[in-house]
């Protein structure tokens, strides 16, 4: 790089302000491209004018996608959103129109739902359907495959009827035994699937929809969402902050209707969702309840400690997800993950695309403490994060 693409890129990062040391006058498109930058990054956060005016904002957000990559698009959104308080903007049709739709943006207009005007509705609601659809082209394919894979290892036997033989598995346990003069393999040991029931795990999804859970609650919804439609699982979500709403019976339905019935927000009860999700628990031995909070309790939480106990001591594959996004290390509750992870409760937090195996590890009863330390990200018993 030549030293004056060097200054040029120093003196857009650092604004031009005089105690940059760099004294670099910008032209032609470096001066737009440091516009946009200065309307967020600037000293007051404001010297872009973005405040108040839709028109304004409608045109920077054309700027930035005209200048910048996808993913820096993203996050200056993000950044102007928190920074210069831009929520209300987020209601005007045009500014939907033109802004780069994201897992953050949902969570945002799922939060401000109960503002949103009339006129705004379905342009929303049609921002909201072109992220669900995007993340479900990315999501479900590989979470339909883990799971599955998994169900058939879990109902596996070697004692297997002719039309239950998996071929595959038992030509490869048997290569061993292949006899080259008759040229074909002895199966000394078959592999089959078994004959399945009509259901042959239960989830229950307990995710905590505070707002600092905000994403993990727009990805738990569609991971839910794609389980629900997997016969060999019975899949419950249920979510909570001071109370606790039982969203299964819409799992079938529109993806996007389904997070529309969230509301993001409001305090936490872990211990109240606790209770509420022990009673949906059946069958203990064959349940895997994945509780996605960062146990910042607002309730009992002596109480919510007994209870958490009780569910893993019933024989339930107990997981907690101290978040499911794609941003690094989550703020969360030290002591409270010390506590849980103490317990055997396999305590961490996972991006999205890991959580298809992460569950396929625990339906397939493989110890998910073990997969999330050969994974690097398993919460110590101190509660402090690895791999994040």
């Amino acid at each position: 790089m030549s030293q004056d693409a060097r200054e040029r890129r120093w003196r857009l990062i650092l604004g031009g302000e005089p105690s940059d040391g760099i004294g670099l006058a910008l032209q032609g498109e470096d001066v737009r491209i440091d516009q946009c930058l200065d309307a967020v990054y600037g000293q007051a956060g404001r010297r872009g004018s973005l405040a108040g005016s839709s028109p304004n904002v409608a045109r920077w957000l054309g700027d930035i996608r005209q200048y910048f990559p996808s993913s820096i698009v993203q996050v200056m959104q993000k950044d102007a959103i928190e920074r210069l308080g831009l929520e209300q903007l987020l209601l005007e049709p045009e500014v939907l129109e033109a802004v780069e739709a994201d897992v953050h943006l949902i969570a945002t207009l799922i939060t401000l739902k109960h503002v949103v005007p009339a006129r705004t509705k379905d342009t929303a609601r049609q921002v909201v359907r072109r992220v669900v659809e995007d993340l479900m082209r990315r999501l479900e394919q590989p979470m339909r495959q883990a799971v599955t894979g998994a169900l058939n290892r879990a109902v596996r036997n070697r004692r297997p009827r002719l039309r239950e033989i998996d071929w595959h598995r038992t030509i490869k346990a048997n290569l061993k035994h292949y006899q080259p003069a008759q040229r074909t393999i002895v199966p000394e040991v078959r592999i089959g699937f078994g004959r399945k029931r009509s259901s042959l795990r239960d989830v229950v999804l307990c995710v905590d929809q505070s707002g600092s859970m905000a994403t993990s609650v727009v990805y738990s919804s569609i991971f839910a969402a794609v389980m629900a439609s997997l016969p060999a699982l019975s899949t419950r979500l249920v979510v909570f902050d001071t109370a606790v709403v039982d969203m299964s019976d819409a799992l079938q339905d529109d993806p996007v209707d389904l997070l529309f019935g969230v509301q993001l927000g409001g305090g936490t009860d872990i211990n109240r969702a606790l209770a509420y999700s022990q009673g949906l628990i059946r069958r203990p031995s064959d349940t895997v309840f994945v509780l996605i909070s960062d146990l910042y309790e607002g309730g009992d939480q002596t109480e919510m400690l007994k209870r958490a106990a009780s569910i893993k001591a019933s024989g339930v594959e107990f997981i907690t997800l101290l978040a499911l996004s794609d941003e690094g290390a989550p703020f969360y509750d030290h002591q409270i993950a010390g506590q849980y992870a103490a317990m055997g409760i396999p305590t961490f937090a996972c991006t999205p695309d890991q959580f298809p195996a992460l569950m396929a590890a625990a339906i397939g009863g493989e110890d998910v403490n073990i997969w999330g330390a050969r994974e690097g990200i398993v919460a110590t018993r101190g509660g402090s994060l690895r791999g994040w």
